[in-house]
């Protein structure tokens, strides 16, 4: 696969450099921005990266003060295991801007070669650029890789106008793109906030929907289940008991209290589970380590043990007001099992911590039963090609009625006493 003369870059290549659109909001003298793509996490300060990530004007218009995955701990930890590389068609080429030498934003970004591990799926469209005679890959993805987890994707460092430094960031991206001949960008899992920016510079707009459980105020388990219907009520009950009901026990492991032991059991379940649904899992085993070294506060693992031995487990990371729930595995079955490790701890978890909700992943309609509600999501795509763009434009359209339908639909399934959920 040739990705262009950017590929096999090892230092940061200057994409553009542009006038600003306005002062700061400290009046400085404007400076010209320079734009920038860095081939990896090392060649970015993760002071000046985390600024970015965790700055007001990035996370403004949700309720995140920060997010794990798009911090430098998080995606360094993928880029030094090997997770993510050119090897695996994940090339990262970060975007940045800087101004005066200072880092006033950044995207992560990655070179693909394929549309593996990312949960918003384009393969309908690379068949049909490709049967039409096209070339749709390399492609750029600005996503956390292998997480379908809503975050921040337009980092922007404290006191920077959000819209000026967005459409700085957009312009990097366009300029990479062409600088790669990369076919498309995709921009995924990204704040409502930001997809309102990217459709006002262009970009095509698409919404998903996942399943999140939400803390209305209950004091524990209890108070949740009071809020649903007789029967719901009962049959989660009866799931917690009989997922319990050979002598299973659990345990919530997170911070210093996560040894090497736990982790080899986790990456034990994790790549048994992940060889049976996909083949060969994405997370390797020094990945785990390097994170488990770097944010192992930010870290749960939920544990299930028989007889001594652990059998199951799930790991969750954990933000300032929600749980995350990421990768699963077992090396025994028992009924509902998964439900008790993967949802019904991890509410108990968030209600311990005053959480305010628990996003566990992606897909699942079984989740509606358990309490989890629909939720939109936001991706945003940039294509190069004008045939390929309306075909595209004209498919989310209709898409976008659809998704807003079945979310709709899926909110009079929800197991609540009352439609809204209200007590």
């Amino acid at each position: 696969m040739r990705f262009g003369p950017l590929a096999g870059m090892s230092r940061p290549a200057r994409l553009a450099a542009m006038e600003p659109s306005s002062r700061n909001q400290d009046s400085e003298p404007a400076t010209e921005l320079q734009v920038r793509a860095v081939p990896g996490l090392a060649g970015i300060a993760a002071a000046d990266w985390d600024a970015c990530a965790t700055s007001p004007e990035t996370l403004s218009g949700g309720d995140e003060t920060y997010n794990p995955f798009v911090s430098h701990a998080f995606l360094s930890a993928l880029e030094e295991s090997g997770c993510v590389s050119r090897k695996t068609g994940w090339l990262p080429l970060h975007v940045t801007v800087e101004r005066g030498g200072r880092l006033i934003g950044a995207a992560p970004c990655y070179l693909k070669s394929h549309s593996q591990g990312e949960y918003v799926f384009d393969q309908g469209w690379a068949d049909a650029f490709e049967r039409a005679g096209g070339a749709y890959y390399p492609k750029l993805q600005v996503s956390v890789p292998f997480t379908p987890v809503t975050g921040p994707r337009f980092l922007i460092a404290p006191g920077e106008e959000p819209d000026a430094a967005a459409s700085a960031i957009v312009a990097g991206l366009r300029a990479l793109r062409a600088e790669t001949e990369a076919s498309s960008i995709h921009v995924t899992f990204m704040q409502k906030r930001e997809w309102a920016q990217a459709g006002a510079l262009g970009l095509l707009q698409r919404i998903d929907q996942q399943f999140h459980w939400e803390n209305r105020g209950y004091p524990n388990f209890d108070g949740f289940l009071a809020d649903l219907a007789s029967r719901k009520r009962k049959a989660i009950k009866r799931e917690r008991r009989e997922a319990l009901a050979s002598g299973i026990t659990i345990e919530h492991v997170t911070g210093n209290g996560i040894t090497e032991t736990h982790w080899d059991a986790f990456f034990e379940f994790y790549t048994d589970t992940g060889a049976r649904k996909w083949g060969r899992p994405y997370l390797n085993r020094k990945f785990f380590r390097l994170i488990g070294e770097r944010m192992a506060e930010r870290i749960l693992l939920v544990m299930a043990r028989r007889d001594g031995r652990l059998i199951a487990g799930a790991i969750n990371f954990i933000g300032d007001v929600a749980l995350y729930g990421r990768n699963w595995g077992c090396i025994e079955d028992h009924p509902f099992l998964h439900f008790e490790v993967c949802y019904y701890q991890a509410i108990e978890f968030a209600l311990a911590r005053g959480l305010k909700r628990v996003e566990a992943g992606a897909q699942g309609e079984h989740k509606l039963a358990r309490g989890y509600r629909p939720v939109a999501m936001h991706s945003a795509h940039d294509i190069a090609d004008p045939h390929l763009r309306r075909a595209v434009a004209d498919y989310l359209e209709r898409e976008r009625g659809y998704v807003r339908a079945a979310i709709d639909e899926y909110e009079t399934m929800t197991p609540f006493r009352c439609a809204d959920g209200a007590a």
